[in-house]
């Protein structure tokens, strides 16, 4: 199949704020790849959001949903209805540049078992740096803390061109997930009981524990607002990011290291809380207990869905996965950019080793 050939759907997941809708629409409309359909997903906007988008913007197909069903459940709900080789899902506070999706399609096309893809994700208020969500490409250490490159935890790296080249990845960003639509479906999709946060992580971690890939295109660049539904601080976002940690663990995890890896998260978690405290943030303090607290009670509905995966698949030899600590070596260590990190050349190196190993 050649590029021209593969059709792609950019598909919005959306709810109210029609002003996001009306600033970086336009961009996404103004693309250039030549067997594109752009869908919005709404998830039962209150506001002016769907008359708007009929009135305004007549070549976007637009999906309505009768409910809120969050990020993962909208996506599961859409794209039941969108036929297209690729789905990108795409944010809708994201300003997309000139020829952003071509070079990511193209390099999907060349392997097969790419299954998931992301652009360089740069900040709209200050272009030169990487953004939050996903910056130049997802990892997670040994004790399933997730980082980027550019990105760890709260520090942003400048982009000065050191991450252009492409790599394959632990995860790629929801904020502009490019997917295999084959893949996606044959793993069941997101989980919907993340709602939202970490679902994409979820996603790729399944993607990779069924054979597939995820990868970063250094040459493809978007421009991710960021905080559009939830901001950072959010108790909300702080409950949901700690609960999906542990259940994502819990799900995709060997037996062998969850016997050591839960507590050790658990504790990890309650030193977070106490942190939270010392700085007088008592709803995130709150928000974190609470978290454990559902997800201990519920701890039976996700081992059935590690049941799922099945045992075998749980032990393969994952690549993207930093040996060492990216807490102790940014808390402790202090180290704030990615080149910084103990081992990371031989990680990076044993990184693509693996996926030549695969592809051989």
């Amino acid at each position: 199949m050649s590029l021209i050939q593969a059709s792609v759907a950019v598909v919005i997941i959306h709810w109210n704020k029609r002003q996001l809708l009306e600033q970086f629409l336009p961009s996404v409309i103004a693309s250039t790849y030549p067997n594109l359909k752009i869908v919005v997903a709404d998830n039962a906007s209150t506001d002016d959001s769907v008359p708007f988008l009929l009135n305004h913007f007549p070549s976007v197909e637009v999906i309505q949903l009768d409910e809120n069903y969050g990020y993962a459940g909208g996506y599961n709900q859409a794209l039941k209805w969108v036929q297209a080789d690729y789905y990108v899902l795409l944010n809708n506070d994201v300003e997309v540049s000139p020829n952003w999706l071509e070079p990511v399609i193209e390099w999907m096309e060349k392997d097969s078992k790419i299954a998931a893809a992301q652009p360089k994700l740069l900040q709209y208020n200050n272009k030169e740096y990487f953004e939050y969500a996903g910056a130049a490409g997802g990892y997670m250490d040994h004790l399933g803390y997730i980082f980027c490159r550019g990105r760890i935890f709260e520090h942003m790296e400048k982009d000065e061109g050191q991450y252009n080249t492409n790599v394959p990845v632990f995860w790629a960003s929801g904020a502009c997930l490019f997917l295999r639509a084959s893949a996606f479906h044959e793993v069941g999709g997101f989980d919907e009981h993340f709602f939202a946060h970490m679902e994409e992580v979820d996603l790729c971690w399944r993607l990779q524990l069924a054979g597939y890939q995820n990868w970063y295109v250094g040459n493809s660049t978007v421009y991710h607002l960021g905080g559009s539904t939830l901001q950072q601080g959010n108790p909300k976002k702080t409950y949901l990011n700690f609960r999906n940690s542990l259940q994502m663990l819990l799900k995709n995890s060997a037996t062998y290291t969850l016997i050591w890896l839960i507590p050790l998260r658990s504790t990890l978690d309650l030193l977070s809380s106490f942190y939270f405290i010392k700085n007088r943030n008592f709803k995130d303090s709150k928000a974190v207990h609470l978290a454990h607290s559902h997800f201990f009670f519920q701890w039976a509905k996700w081992w059935r869905k590690r049941k799922l995966i099945g045992e075998q698949k749980l032990v393969r030899n994952l690549y993207g996965i930093y040996p060492k600590s990216i807490v102790f070596a940014h808390f402790i260590g202090k180290i704030t950019t990615f080149s910084q990190l103990p081992q990371i050349a031989q990680f990076m190196g044993l990184n693509q080793h693996k996926i030549k190993e695969k592809t051989q």
